[in-house]
């Protein structure tokens, strides 16, 4: 049976323990976190933020809040291992940048069904509905028509209201 990640009966050091190379006490803050399977947990939260900082950060938060901490600080570590300068707010930016991108095209592909709806609108309808529309001749009957049928083809697209979509949370 396990506790801790220790083997009941033997002492099995955690992997910070294991790490920093010292004997791991039955109260080590450091082993219901980082357990002797998962070396490379700890070796890049103690390569980033260091053993003694991170024994700091652990110790001066309650007990139900740790786990959350522990699984922030190995998020950030594995980021700064692969981007030191920018480690998770460069993943961020790109898929900000991502999203930015998505949403202009989403834009334009909702412009351009509006565009072809209109083509179609413009087609299907009789020519003589569309006679004389710049001048005085115009039927209320023939507005009418042309009216709901352009009432219907707007009510049938799709509207994604995205406040700010052209600005990047990062452009400060």
């Amino acid at each position: 049976m396990k506790e801790n990640g220790r083997k009941q009966g033997a002492i099995s050091p955690c992997a910070a323990c294991k790490l920093l190379r010292r004997r791991c006490a039955p109260d080590c803050v450091f082993a219901p976190y980082f357990p002797a399977d998962e070396p490379q947990k700890f070796a890049n939260v103690h390569r980033v933020f260091g053993a003694s900082n991170v024994n700091k950060m652990l110790q001066e938060l309650p007990m139900q809040q740790r786990g959350d901490a522990v699984s922030s600080m190995v998020y950030e570590a594995n980021a700064r291992v692969r981007d030191p300068v920018y480690g998770c707010v460069g993943a961020i930016s790109s898929l900000q940048q991502q999203i930015d991108v998505l949403q202009t095209q989403l834009a334009l592909a909702q412009a351009e069904v509006v565009h072809l709806r209109m083509r179609q609108l413009t087609n299907t309808t009789p020519h003589r509905h569309y006679q004389g529309t710049l001048s005085s001749e115009n039927s209320p009957s023939s507005n009418k028509i042309i009216s709901s049928q352009a009432k219907s083809l707007f009510s049938m697209d799709m509207v994604v209201d995205q406040p700010n979509m052209g600005e990047s949370l990062w452009s400060c």
